[in-house]
């Protein structure tokens, strides 16, 4: 090859050269762009709502925003305990919690970040952190259920409860974290001393133990047991379940008794999240006015944006003589936890 045709093959390969080069980059950042934007329109979530309760509400968040939904399912509890020993490197955008107490712990270890005014402004600062790093979601009072056939004479107070007229007729579910909350509620009001005395009398009672609170209802409809310790929507679950009307029914205990304890299903956006603006716009569909409605008719739990609905038989949620309780102060879970191993609870 002659010296003047190397001249005119060089500059036409470097050419060649330089659009292959530029089209590889734009490739790359075409894919990255793709898979960041992939990313952003997913979020991952640790969910203490039970799939039956949540999972039909989260399906219509992802169809109507396409954003994509990895959800854990577990118990809140311990579902925060895991939140907590990752720390900083939790895989979670956002937490999903069935009680209070424990979105107050992932809180108080500093893992939330703030939510904006646009998702606080929908709640009551009752069913609020302090520090604006959880909202709640939905309503959930604590009652007693029963056999209206077999307690002719229900308790008006839990102490009541360790009475030899409950002798081998009373059930709780002391791993289920809605329970938890209401003995650290116990505590916080009666102190630690009391809490025990109380556990240790209801179990020399007979108590008898399961695992969740539907089975609770379960063994009340069948004779097991006549009274049990559950959130009140446990005995609509429990007959739709199983297709028929069944022999129990909600009772509340005394004005001011802890049992009638209000607590609250809620959520958190983890502070180590990438994707916060999608996780508080799930946030924001579920405080809207349409899936609130649809918390009452669907799941049975009360509104906290629409006070003036309640679950078909029960009372609006300001009716109940709950006691007054700071549901932050809930987040004390492993004190209770060990109070409940000390005595053989768990």
């Amino acid at each position: 090859m002659t010296i003047e045709r190397k001249k005119r093959v060089l500059p036409a390969i470097t050419a060649l050269a330089w659009l292959v080069v530029g089209s590889f980059l734009a490739g790359s950042l075409l894919v990255g762009c793709s898979a960041a934007t992939e990313e952003e329109r997913s979020l991952t979530i640790y969910s203490g709502r039970s799939e039956v309760f949540i999972a039909p509400f989260l399906e219509k968040f992802t169809a109507q925003s396409g954003i994509k939904l990895n959800v854990r399912y577990g118990d809140s509890a311990e579902l925060a305990a895991q939140i907590l020993e990752e720390g900083k490197n939790s895989p979670a955008d956002l937490f999903l919690s069935q009680d209070a107490g424990s979105l107050g712990a992932a809180s108080e270890a500093g893992l939330l970040s703030t939510l904006p005014a646009e998702i606080t402004s929908r709640v009551g600062n009752k069913f609020l952190a302090a520090n604006k790093t959880w909202v709640g979601i939905t309503g959930r009072a604590r009652v007693f259920a029963y056999a209206p056939d077999r307690v002719r004479e229900p308790p008006l107070s839990i102490d009541d409860l360790s009475g030899n007229q409950w002798k081998n007729r009373l059930a709780i579910a002391p791993t289920n974290s809605s329970f938890q909350a209401f003995i650290t509620a116990m505590i916080n009001s009666r102190g630690e001393a009391a809490t025990e005395s109380w556990l240790k009398a209801i179990k020399n009672n007979g108590v008898k133990l399961y695992e969740k609170n539907s089975l609770i209802v379960s063994a009340i409809d069948s004779g097991e047991v006549d009274l049990g310790l559950v959130n009140h929507y446990y005995t609509w679950e429990v007959s739709k379940s199983l297709g028929r009307e069944i022999n129990v029914k909600n009772g509340f205990f005394a004005p001011g008794d802890v049992g009638n304890l209000i607590n609250a299903s809620g959520a958190g956006v983890l502070a180590t999240s990438k994707n916060v603006e999608s996780a508080e716009s799930l946030i924001n569909f579920l405080l809207s006015d349409e899936v609130q409605r649809g918390f009452v008719s669907d799941t049975h739990e009360y509104s906290l944006v629409l006070p003036e609905l309640s679950p078909e038989g029960l009372p609006a949620l300001n009716k109940i003589a709950s006691p007054a309780v700071d549901l932050a102060a809930l987040r004390a879970l492993a004190r209770t936890q060990e109070l409940l191993i000390k005595v053989g609870l768990i």
